[in-house]
């Protein structure tokens, strides 16, 4: 039966720890660059104002109420989305720096 030592598994405890940052890291760009500014979202928005401008020009207040409540609901999932691309970012950079302290600071003799 082989022994592992502390010194490996003060290494796989390191590597997996960078491994995580780097599944937390990359997810968190791809929602930045992807989601946070689709087009779709644009889209909605663009015809979401165009609405209430005609509601307003028509003087429907049911309209304009419901077309400025969706404005701000595109407005809040824009900034979530963003905020949780910011936060598994930021978690990744953590965690592989944290990794890459204890590469250097961890005797592994």
């Amino acid at each position: 039966m082989p022994i592992i030592s502390l010194q490996l598994i003060k290494m796989t405890m390191i590597l997996l720890l960078f491994l995580n940052g780097i599944l937390a890291f990359l997810p968190g760009i791809y929602i930045l660059i992807t989601r946070s500014a689709g087009r779709e979202l644009h889209a909605l928005t663009t015809q979401t104002s165009s609405l209430a401008q005609k509601g307003i020009t028509e003087e429907i207040a049911g309209l304009v109420g419901n077309a400025s409540a969706l404005v701000e609901a595109i407005n809040d999932l824009i900034k979530t989305n963003a905020g949780i691309g910011v936060f598994l970012t930021t978690l990744g950079v953590g965690l592989m720096g944290l990794a890459i302290y204890l590469t250097f600071n961890v005797e592994l003799f």
